[in-house]
């Protein structure tokens, strides 16, 4: 049996129980659960102040409103069907940017517009909001300004706005194409209105589209998982997100509406992930670290084969941009200093935004040591791969190393003296290898999802 083989199997005999352990899905280290009230918007106001003048900034929108809620989704949004909400939220975005007048005139490189349905803004929000930060920002350096679209509620106009505000790349949530299955997520959606929806930001000039996918789902087969795959690399998308539903009822309630018995297993659920990717590298597309996926020519995957692939609250990106400024309800933001996030609540966002605050509710002031940490949980997820020398040197971690000397037993990573590499078989479970180097985890760690 070769080395290769030998590797699999020994996965394969504890690859369940190593699947369903609850581990952070690692966009950020410390994860947020261990953010706290010990860090407010004075905090925030004075990390903002001590920026370094002339860095590169990224900068993040937060929409938490959706026409209905997909009973799957893990977001921080909610259902609303009137345009009062929405308006009365566009015009705090404006009034939190105006508080970043320390900022004014530094360079944003990266803008990106999550949600929620960011597009529920509707033509006239999307330009003012945009305007407001090219006013205050200088935006002739932007390299990526990105856009979360539900494909069920795209029509030219917003496309058209969508192109007059600078969008350069659009991703698309399709999460799985099989009529059974999008009834049991709530969320019916034919693979024409996202076919439909890639052809009209193409023609708008709006080429670099993401299609966003789903495994783990209620109902979900492996041929499910398969034929998804394959309609999705039809369009021709220049990279695609496989992402493993997380099912955390206690955390978001609506998840309730999924019944807990017609999910997919530990065992199936590692399956269908291993068919997608067999499905995308059919088409020509390369694996980006734990569940991107991205053709030869893309800048995701030329940053990957280059060792400059970073990863963020938006998972992987091509964003080397230090600091990140996070608006809108929820949002998190990210400083050499630390962490903060917003209220979660837009009743508790908007009282403080009212009031010339910033909503600052919480956040962590970073150590030397989670600064290390954080480094090399990045450069796992990114490279599958780590050479502890330059991090310390091995005897920094003796306990890290135990643990990572077990990990090689089953086949998921090798190691050759200080270096390491996660092997092919042990990709789906990169999150366990980085676990290793979390000193936070411990009693947070039911507050995860299952690590595949």
């Amino acid at each position: 049996m070769g080395s290769q083989a030998a590797a699999e199997v020994r996965l394969l005999n504890g690859a369940l129980a190593l699947a369903e352990r609850n581990v952070p899905r690692y966009t950020s280290y410390p994860s947020a659960p261990h953010f706290s009230a010990a860090v407010g918007p004075t905090d925030y106001r004075a990390w903002l102040d001590a920026l370094p003048q002339g860095a590169p900034i990224s900068l993040y929108v937060h929409v938490p409103f959706c026409t209905e809620l997909c009973f799957y989704c893990g977001c921080n949004t909610r259902a609303v069907r009137r345009r009062g909400p929405v308006d009365a939220y566009a015009e705090q975005l404006i009034a939190e940017i105006k508080l970043l007048e320390s900022l004014n005139g530094a360079r944003l490189t990266h803008l990106h517009w999550g949600g929620g349905t960011p597009s529920i803004l509707g033509r006239q929000w999307l330009e003012t909001i945009t305007a407001q930060l090219a006013a205050q920002f200088d935006l002739s350096a932007l390299k990526e300004h990105a856009i979360e679209l539900d494909p069920r509620r795209l029509d030219r106009d917003v496309v058209a706005a969508l192109k007059t505000i600078g969008v350069n790349r659009a991703s698309l949530g399709m999460q799985d194409a099989s009529e059974h299955v999008q009834h049991a997520i709530g969320r019916i959606q034919p693979f024409e209105q996202v076919e439909r929806a890639a052809t009209w930001l193409r023609e708008a000039g709006i080429e670099s589209i993401n299609l966003d996918l789903m495994y783990g789902l209620p109902k979900q087969s492996v041929g499910d998982v398969a034929r998804s795959a394959e309609l999705a690399c039809s369009l021709k998308p220049q990279r695609l997100a496989l992402f493993g539903y997380a099912h955390v009822p206690w955390f978001k309630t609506h998840q309730r509406l999924i019944d807990a018995a017609t999910l997919p297993g530990a065992a199936e659920r590692l399956e269908q992930a291993r068919v997608a990717a067999e499905v995308f590298a059919s088409f020509g597309y390369e694996a980006v670290g734990l569940d991107h996926f991205a053709l030869p020519e893309d800048e995701l995957f030329i940053a990957t084969s280059e060792g400059r692939l970073r990863r963020n609250f938006q998972g992987y990106t091509t964003d080397d941009a230090d600091i990140l400024i996070g608006v809108g309800a929820s949002s998190i933001g990210k400083l050499p200093q630390g962490f903060v996030q917003n209220a979660p609540d837009i009743a508790g966002y908007s009282r403080s935004i009212a009031r010339g605050s910033f909503a600052t509710v919480k956040g962590l002031a970073l150590s030397d040591d989670d600064i290390l940490r954080a480094a090399i949980i990045e450069r796992l997820m990114c490279d599958l791969a780590l050479d502890l020398d330059m991090f310390g040197g091995a005897n920094a971690f003796a306990a890290e190393m135990i643990a990572l000397k077990e990990l090689a037993t089953q086949g998921l990573v090798t190691i050759d003296g200080t270096r390491m590499a996660v092997t092919e078989p042990g990709r789906p479970f990169v999150r366990i290898v980085a676990a290793v180097f979390d000193t936070y985890l411990g009693a947070a760690q039911k507050r995860h999802s299952i690590a595949v």
